[in-house]
């Protein structure tokens, strides 16, 4: 095989790339919300709980794309912690709204800041317009089919 036709080293193949900057972006999340006593499937379940709407564990599952069973664990969690309350719903009573308790409010919002800050130390080797051109490069490919 000649120089031309050898296989690029594994720190330029994109696959390679995002699942090490992942595993480096986990790591430094859990660490920054490990004080607050969620992690990052947690927290992601308090975001979008925190809407004006009331949510059920179905809608939750869905807009965080899991599935039912790993929703009822996540909420089971949180709702032991005393972070959210199911009730049934008045207009279904099949169907259980689960909503964000005083106490899940506030460890909403230190939590996300504790991400925040954690997400900025991350980019913190590149400037702020290559970090920004990164982000908005992976929302356009995440939103495209």
């Amino acid at each position: 095989m000649d120089s031309d036709q050898r296989p690029a080293p594994l720190e330029s193949r994109l696959g390679y790339l995002l699942k090490h900057a992942q595993a480096k972006l986990t790591r430094a999340s859990a660490e920054a919300l490990a004080p607050y006593g969620v992690d990052g499937h947690e927290l992601a379940v308090l975001v979008v709980l925190c809407g004006d709407e009331p949510l059920s564990q179905v809608e939750v599952a869905g807009r965080l794309g899991v599935d039912r069973t790993t929703m009822v664990s996540l909420i089971d969690s949180l709702e032991d912690r005393g972070l959210v309350e199911r009730r049934r719903s008045p207009r279904d009573r099949r169907r259980n709204i689960v909503e964000l308790t005083p106490a899940g409010r506030d460890c909403l919002r230190e939590a996300e800041r504790a991400r925040r800050i954690a997400e900025r130390r991350f980019l913190a080797p590149l400037d702020e317009e290559t970090a920004a051109a990164l982000v908005r490069a992976l929302q356009v490919r995440v939103a495209s089919p």
